[in-house]
């Protein structure tokens, strides 16, 4: 035990590990308010959609031979975010089959664009590290730190701009309407803001394990506690807790940071159910 603690307390004083430190609690903070409209609204898969369109975005900027992916995978992102709320309301392409179609598509796309134009000897490696996560998240520079910060901050005081209109959207889309909220407008915000946040995560987990981030505190926190406030205050702690744990945790045992932090965040919503049944109620 001293010696991983003498560790952890020699890696903390490298830049790169407070970066990834740093990072991690913004994206995890971000992802977990946005997760509960999400899970309650029954849409939390769009996670999983959006974060394969963001590998397909990643592979096309790789064979374009792009320094700066960002911006490209970004735009890709928030683009099918919104097709895919605008095809999920259509009645012949149900919101769980436009989510299917984009998300099997992309990844197929982006896999064979990786196999037709592969940039590294390496493509199975590539794949591999995009879809579960890499060691990316060590190797962060003061300006996309900076720029993930920039972009989480505005997740967060759109949330805190919006959540009461969100509040009403996630329970009763109808009377929202009817009380003069424009529902369409909270949907696209909270799409695009998940793209935003899909694209600064794929980094930390990786583009299969992001939904994790977004499902995971929120099913947490329904376990035990009842009001909307209460259940988003408790997944934003739940999830930053989880997000540090996992990587300290990968730094001092070697393991792979996005698993990590899911296996955390598993290990949380355990006893959490645990505790919800002992305490006998749950957020309905």
């Amino acid at each position: 035990m001293t010696g991983a603690i003498e560790k952890l307390a020699l890696y903390l004083t490298y830049p790169f590990v407070r970066y990834a430190l740093i990072v991690g609690v913004l994206i995890a903070l971000c992802s977990s308010l946005l997760g509960v409209p999400l899970v309650l609204k029954r849409f939390s898969y769009i996670g999983d959609g959006l974060s394969h369109v963001a590998f397909g975005a990643m592979a096309v900027a790789a064979v374009l031979g792009l320094t700066d992916r960002m911006p490209l995978v970004l735009g890709v992102t928030i683009v099918c975010a919104v097709i895919l709320l605008r095809t999920g309301q259509n009645a012949r392409v149900q919101g769980d089959a436009a989510v299917a179609m984009l998300s099997v598509g992309s990844l197929a796309v982006g896999y064979l664009l990786m196999n037709l134009y592969p940039t590294s000897g390496n493509v199975s490696g590539d794949v591999c590290s995009t879809l579960f996560g890499s060691t990316s998240i060590l190797t962060l520079t003061r300006g996309e730190v900076w720029l993930c910060a920039a972009l989480s901050a505005g997740s967060v005081a759109a949330f805190a701009v919006f959540y009461n209109k969100i509040f009403a959207v996630t329970f009763d889309e109808s009377f929202a309407r009817s009380a003069g909220t424009n529902a369409e407008l909270c949907n696209l915000l909270m799409a695009v803001v998940t793209a935003v946040i899909i694209v600064l995560a794929m980094n930390l987990v990786g583009s299969l394990l992001i939904s994790a981030l977004v499902i995971f505190p929120a099913l947490s926190a329904m376990r035990v506690f009842r009001s909307f406030r209460s259940v988003t205050v408790c997944a934003a702690a739940v999830s930053v807790v989880c997000a540090l744990a996992g990587i300290l945790i990968s730094i001092v045992a070697g393991t792979p940071v996005g698993s990590t932090i899911v296996a955390a965040d598993m290990a949380v919503f355990a006893l959490f159910s645990l505790a919800g049944a002992i305490k006998g109620g749950a957020f309905q």
